[in-house]
């Protein structure tokens, strides 16, 4: 049994069959199984940005930090720079990462710093009642765009890989059990982690019937190798009919950013000798 009951008593205010309550529910799931196998939740930071998704923060019971509109990647690396010792999870929606964010998203990919990047993807800004965003498909009629966007949506995996992220995963809200999976090997991972969760806005853009008969687990591949990552993200591209394929697509060891900014504050023989012990490990 968990120490805590992690579902806090706040009141929920997401809309009725909301994909955010897949991911809080999963997320606690991965936090309960990490206190049983001794991590202190204490040591764990959960950072979100503005949206639907950031309520998530009053509903978990863990250490929590509200950030403005597009800015909880900075934060999230200012805690893990500051600490290095605690686990960052950072949960973001697709309008606070992709557009507002987009900037600082692409950067903690650059660097390598060892933050968990959960992106909320309902492909609509809900919160604000209906306006398209990064990844609402070329002809979405929203409140700003009643006649259809004339933009098309970007591919937020494949700018992560090409950006250096070191773990690169999709997963889909009707899909728990893999989602689980994901979470929890990005937490687990050492470095820029990153999942983008297809989920459903129940009020504003439901694309259950669009996602559900063409979701489908990646196949075995070596995930290290960036030239199969991107011929498998690319095979769909947000907006087309192509099948959605979900799973871990890419995954590579590399010297973190918080790692280096330790080493950069010693000197001599000890610096060398961290640096080693870092290489022998990745070997």
């Amino acid at each position: 049994m968990t120490g805590r009951h992690l579902i806090t008593d706040a009141q929920n205010t997401w809309c009725p069959g909301c994909g955010n309550f897949s991911i809080q529910h999963t997320l606690k799931n991965v936090l309960t199984d990490l206190e049983q196998e001794g991590e202190d939740l204490d040591q764990i930071v959960l950072v979100s940005g503005i949206g639907c998704h950031a309520k998530i923060a009053d509903y978990l019971d863990i250490n929590s930090f509200y950030s403005i509109h597009g800015r909880a990647i900075p934060v999230a690396s200012g805690i893990k720079l500051a600490n290095r010792d605690l686990k960052v999870i950072c949960c973001v929606g697709d309008g606070d990462a992709y557009a507002e964010g987009l900037d600082h998203l692409i950067f903690a990919a650059k660097r390598n710093i060892d933050i968990t990047v959960i992106v909320h993807n309902n492909r609509v800004y809900g919160l604000t009642t209906g306006q398209y965003t990064p990844t609402s498909p070329h002809g979405f009629k929203g409140k700003s765009t009643p006649m259809g966007t004339l933009e098309y949506p970007l591919n937020p995996l494949e700018l992560m890989l090409a950006s250096g992220g070191t773990y690169i995963a999709r997963g889909y809200t009707q899909k728990r059990d893999q989602l689980k999976s994901l979470i929890r090997g990005a937490i687990d991972h050492k470095g820029f982690a990153f999942v983008d969760v297809l989920q459903i806005c129940a009020t504003f853009f439901n694309m259950t019937s669009q996602y559900n008969p063409r979701v489908y687990p990646l196949q075995e591949y070596d995930r290290s190798d960036a030239g199969i990552a991107c011929e498998k993200v690319r095979e769909w591209d947000y907006n087309s009919d192509a099948p959605i394929a979900l799973g871990l697509f890419y995954q590579r060891s590399a010297l973190t950013f918080d790692e280096q900014f330790r080493h950069q504050s010693l000197h001599g023989k000890e610096r060398q000798i961290l640096i080693e012990e870092f290489l022998a490990t990745r070997q």
